[in-house]
């Protein structure tokens, strides 16, 4: 860890912002839950929404296969980085006691651990949203049968699923490095939100 330079106001402000990440990540768990109670409607109803599922379930499996060598080629171009944007001078102010070659070395991975940990961030995000989404769109029908609002209610709590994810797994993952890397942060940083963009252009077109 590496927060020596920070005043104990910010180092409390940062370990809030993690306990925050990890509200909005139960958070979430606590809507899936509530979501996934829901009764799910007909016979009927049930049989179009199996074909639903089994749709989205290949398609996410495909995705999947098709974006893995992607991940590994990136992540090594991210290693390989540091030899076209070399670590900052903050970096330098970080690591004081290593040599150039080390220094590259450690942001090298920075950057490539970074990337990953920001791809699978972004494609768990990419994959429980679709997934909630097909699991919510039968309940919300069979809801609507009864009441607007109830319909309405389920639509809303399977949607911030995604949205209490995706700022959840963000704030955590930037804290996490900020906390590893301190001032050098955006050394890293760099890696972790190439990492979830990728993988949420990919995710888009599901």
């Amino acid at each position: 860890m590496s927060m020596m330079h920070l005043t104990t106001a910010e180092t409390i402000s940062v370990w809030v912002v993690l306990v925050i990440a990890l509200v909005g990540l139960g958070y979430a768990i606590f809507l899936r839950r509530q979501v996934l109670a829901q009764p799910t409607g007909t016979t009927a109803m049930m049989e179009v929404w199996d074909a639903i599922r089994t749709g989205a379930d290949a398609y996410l499996g495909r995705q999947l296969r098709s974006i893995l060598p992607f991940i590994a080629i990136l992540t090594v171009a991210l290693f390989l980085s540091v030899y076209i944007v070399p670590p900052t001078l903050e970096a330098h102010e970080r690591f004081p006691t290593l040599t150039d070659d080390q220094l590259k070395m450690v942001i090298g991975l920075g950057r490539a651990g970074a990337f990953i940990m920001g791809a699978l961030f972004s494609l768990i995000v990419g994959q429980v949203g679709m997934r909630m989404a097909v699991q919510a769109n039968v309940r919300v029908a069979q809801a609507a049968r009864k009441s607007f609002n109830g319909a309405l209610r389920i639509a809303y709590r399977a949607g911030t699923v995604t949205g209490m994810l995706t700022d959840g797994l963000g704030l955590f993952g930037g804290t996490i490095i900020f906390i590893i890397f301190g001032v050098a942060a955006p050394d890293a940083l760099l890696g972790f939100g190439f990492g979830g963009t990728l993988l949420a252009l990919f995710m888009r077109v599901g």
